[in-house]
């Protein structure tokens, strides 16, 4: 397992329990020692995770071992049929699109993949979209639509593909029409941003009637080393950036721009992903309910004042 570098004491104290465990091969020999370490661990996970800084969450969000929407979609769905191209230009492997079943019913599950070895990550763009990645994300959205069944989306990007082929292909027009898709679905759609919410690229994906963010996934305009390279050109100065941008998900909650924060297993769902799956399955079981309380009308006027109502402050 990777791990960071504050993280460093905890996963020496684990090694060396682990090691213990295996010297002891069932004999007892070692139960004192290995109680007491164990004991010695939970403090310091508790401690350790509970005075994190924000720029020690951000890393968080970007923890190598994280789980990506792959992971999530195989442990909260099932039957999972996944669709490909945009039917204009070609597939993008850095947006995974379907359906699958939850509870049962049948829903489209749409989501940003980064990739786990240096081979997918480059297959997959980090996570990055071309246009192409929107507009089979909107054809899902669109089929979704035809069919009554509502629309999981799972964000996790450091921000759409800023290269040249990009804007070449319409990068801001796919974004541009994803918002305006998603905005007037007459279906169900809850969002939940399970890592890095990237800019543009990430709210192509995040226009729902509930919108979710995990514990230690960030939400942002910008990444902070990319905000302090335009403010100080010195994208070193990223960890103070990140305290000015509020891209927390306590920050995102208290600003009205999430309904709400799932809460991740203690140091982050990487420690546990199928504890983080579970939590997850019954937040968007519960979210989902209230987007399917209301009737199709109501739902739009509903998603349309919520976002309307983003970014207002007393003066």
């Amino acid at each position: 397992m990777a791990h960071l570098d504050f993280e460093k004491p905890l996963v020496e104290l684990e090694r060396r329990i682990r090691d213990l465990e295996e010297a002891s091969d069932g004999l007892g020999g070692f139960e004192p020692q290995i109680r007491e370490l164990k004991g010695r661990a939970q403090a310091l996970q508790r401690d350790l995770y509970e005075g994190l800084s924000v720029w020690q969450k951000v890393l968080l969000s970007r923890h190598p071992d994280r789980p990506y929407f792959l992971d999530y979609l195989g442990n909260v769905f099932e039957d999972f049929v996944e669709l490909h191209g945009d039917r204009a230009f070609g597939d993008d492997p850095a947006v995974v699109a379907g359906f699958a079943r939850f509870d049962g019913r049948s829903v489209a599950v749409i989501g940003h993949q980064k990739g786990r070895s240096t081979k997918e990550k480059v297959r997959r763009n980090f996570g990055m979209a071309h246009p192409e990645g929107y507009r089979k994300a909107m054809r899902v959205m669109e089929l979704a639509e035809r069919f009554g069944r509502p629309v999981f989306t799972f964000v996790d990007t450091p921000g759409a593909y800023p290269g040249l082929e990009a804007e070449e292909r319409g990068q801001s027009e796919a974004i541009g029409r994803s918002l305006l898709v998603m905005s007037e679905l007459r279906v169900p759609i809850v969002a939940t941003v399970i890592g890095e919410g990237g800019s543009g690229g990430a709210l192509a994906l995040g226009v729902a009637d509930r919108v979710l963010m995990l514990q230690y996934s960030t939400y942002s305009v910008i990444t902070p080393e990319g905000c302090a390279s335009i403010l100080w050109r010195d994208g070193a100065r990223g960890p103070e950036a990140a305290e000015q941008l509020k891209l927390l998900a306590m920050h995102a909650r208290a600003n009205g721009i999430v309904d709400e924060v799932v809460e991740e297993p203690v140091g982050g769902a990487h420690r546990d992903i199928p504890a983080a799956s579970a939590l997850l399955a019954e937040a968007l079981r519960r979210n989902l309910a209230m987007a399917d309380a209301l009737d199709p009308d109501a739902r739009l006027d509903a998603r349309y004042a919520k976002f309307r109502a983003m970014g207002r402050h007393a003066g």
